[in-house]
């Protein structure tokens, strides 16, 4: 009888190829079940502390972004043009550009300078339209205001002291000055039907600003938790809304915002003072935002 019995090949492969049973399976499934539970009580408050800080800075970050925006279009304002109808609003005339007129004519007669003692059709100012940057040229349409107070008779928002480009400027070579046709738009009167403007008070620094054709007033105003920027027209139009309204029909700049405007008002010794408040809630968190913005209201 033999010592030893040989295997075929196939009863060895049997013998060392062995699987897991169902019970193993499960138990694993469960094994692992309880370790994840146990690591997700750990882990979820480091992930939403993570979170949450996370989207207190994105909304840190836009209530920055936006205050930086409104600061920026309000310091480009028209001096003594700022308003605030209510703490939801603030209204302001803007400027893209501004400069010096002449004073007194080139030669006797020439209507060369600024003429305040009749109705002036035309005018020269210091130096080259040419040359300043595109957004920031003199075009037909642009309104001209000189030496605004904010006070009766002289205010912008009541056209005393505006006029409209009615022309292409031209320049003249020597010495650079650029030539500004105007025509005065006095309420009530349709564009294009007044001759001339006579302003009515010059300025002590020969100074004026440039009101820009496609935005004569501008407007911040919190509605609905909503943040709009409108603009509308100087000049009598069907579009044109009473003035110190601020309606909420422009586009939106912010959502889920609380915001409070206050203006210290028009002091000409020294620069005014804004006050904005902007509060931005997401996800249940709040950041609020107070910025002062210095205008200089010196005409």
């Amino acid at each position: 009888m033999p010592l030893y019995q040989r295997t075929s090949p196939s009863d060895a492969g049997r013998h060392h190829l062995r699987g897991f049973t169902l019970i193993e399976m499960v138990m694993v499934i469960v094994i692992m079940g309880v370790i994840g539970g146990v690591m997700s009580v750990f882990m979820k408050s480091p992930v939403n502390a993570y979170m949450d800080s996370a989207r207190r800075a994105a909304l840190s970050d836009s209530a920055d972004t936006l205050v930086r925006r409104m600061a920026r279009d309000i310091r480009k304002s028209l001096p003594n043009s700022i308003r605030t109808p209510t703490n939801q609003c603030i209204e302001y005339i803007p400027t893209k550009t501004g400069g010096r007129y002449r004073a007194e004519e080139l030669t006797a007669g020439d209507n060369s300078s600024l003429n305040f003692n009749v109705a002036d059709f035309k005018f020269n100012i210091l130096g080259s339209n040419i040359e300043l940057p595109v957004n920031q040229r003199i075009a037909i349409g642009d309104v001209i205001a000189v030496y605004n107070l904010g006070t009766t008779g002289s205010n912008a928002y009541e056209q005393d002291n505006t006029a409209v480009v009615t022309l292409a400027p031209t320049e003249s070579a020597a010495p650079v000055e650029t030539t500004l046709t105007i025509e005065g738009t006095p309420i009530g009167t349709p564009l294009g039907a007044a001759s001339g403007k006579q302003f009515p008070m010059a300025s002590a620094s020969n100074k004026f600003q440039v009101i820009p054709a496609n935005e004569n007033i501008v407007a911040y105003v919190c509605s609905g938790g909503n943040l709009h920027r409108t603009s509308r027209s100087l000049f009598p139009s069907v579009t044109s809304f009473p003035a110190s309204s601020c309606p909420a029909t422009g586009p939106i700049h912010a959502q889920n915002v609380v915001c409070n405007f206050d203006y210290s008002g028009s002091d000409l010794q020294r620069n005014a003072l804004i006050s904005m408040f902007i509060q931005l809630t997401e996800g249940g968190e709040s950041v609020s935002l107070h910025h002062n913005v210095h205008v200089n209201n010196t005409p």
